[in-house]
């Protein structure tokens, strides 16, 4: 049974095919049976550009509790450039105290 879970983000980006790269259009997040990856039910991300051939994608399939941990790594990662990104750009970071000598 297909489960029907996809939704569709627009990407930017680049991606490996062989040695060449590509850029991105859109990611595909699936929930559905795995293709390849010897397990049953998988998500998969499709990283594709639309204006090319077909083959102008990169595609994984994870376990859902390998698909968790990484969403675990992407926001702490995420949080974190957002952190940095404050700081070097002083947009809204706590300032540090500075003490005098």
């Amino acid at each position: 049974m297909c489960t029907s879970i996809i939704e569709i983000a627009r990407a930017e980006g680049m991606a490996k095919r062989g040695d060449d790269w590509f850029p991105l259009t859109q990611a595909v997040v699936a929930y559905d049976h795995a293709r390849h990856a010897p397990l049953g039910d998988v998500i998969t991300l499709d990283f594709i550009n639309t204006a090319l051939d077909p083959g102008a994608r990169a595609g994984i399939e994870l376990s859902l509790e390998t698909a968790k941990e990484l969403r675990a790594a992407l926001d702490r990662a995420i949080a974190a450039a957002d952190f940095e990104e404050a700081e070097v750009r002083g947009k809204g970071a706590i300032p540090r105290l500075v003490r005098a000598a």
